[in-house]
């Protein structure tokens, strides 16, 4: 089992930052990934960005050059810098930690970025 608990949401205005935390506990030998997805209203969840225990990083295309995704492997915590934060950035950001077996989600945290 694999517990991971996000924080650093909030309100911020567009072309801010924000930067949130996802800490892991429990089974953390068996994690090969972690990121970040988001899901908006009315839409359906979506990509941010994954890191590999091998240090590979995905983003969605929507986000690339604006967010970095980084991971304290002795902290067992993953970290989402967001920068020039935009509207449609506001999403409740949902930190996912994928083992051979299955991924397993945070509770989610709310971003919302005013125009």
């Amino acid at each position: 089992q694999v517990q991971v608990v996000e924080s650093g949401g909030g309100l911020v205005q567009a072309g801010g930052s924000l930067r949130l935390s996802c800490a892991a506990s429990g089974s953390i030998f068996s994690i090969n990934v972690m990121g970040w997805y988001r899901q908006a209203p009315g839409k359906q969840r979506e990509l941010v960005a994954h890191i590999a225990s091998g240090g590979d990083l995905t983003y969605a295309d929507s986000v690339k050059g604006r967010f970095t995704i980084s991971r304290d492997n002795a902290k067992n915590t993953v970290y989402l810098q967001m920068n020039s934060l935009k509207p449609e950035d506001t999403a409740v950001y949902y930190c996912i930690s994928i083992t051979d077996v299955r991924a397993y989600w945070g509770q989610g945290t709310q971003v919302t970025v005013s125009s």
